[in-house]
């Protein structure tokens, strides 16, 4: 099992099996990370892994439609695009009120 830390939602944890999708974990253990398609058409879920980036899978096409290289280099993502194969900490910008 890996562990997910969503920093911006108050450091929350959350454990899943190797291989998970990061927007699913998020949605099913309740992380927060904001999204609205779920399936790389919209940017919504734009993240920052803060640790563990060499623990996520390739960066995906539809990634790169919405992330430019400098962003891709500072460790941002596409949660919905993102499986995650070992422990990470990611942020986000939160949603407006």
């Amino acid at each position: 099992m890996i562990t997910i830390t969503f920093i911006t939602n108050d450091g929350k944890q959350a454990t899943a099996p190797d291989n998970s999708n990061l927007l699913r974990v998020s949605l099913r253990e309740k992380g927060g990370i904001p999204f609205k398609c779920g399936g790389g058409l919209c940017g919504t879920c734009r993240c920052k892994i803060e640790t563990g980036i060499e623990n996520t899978d390739a960066v995906k096409p539809k990634e790169r439609n919405h992330l430019t290289a400098e962003d891709l280099a500072a460790g941002f993502r596409m949660a919905c695009q993102t499986f995650v194969l070992g422990d990470i900490s990611v942020s986000w910008v939160p949603k407006a009120r």
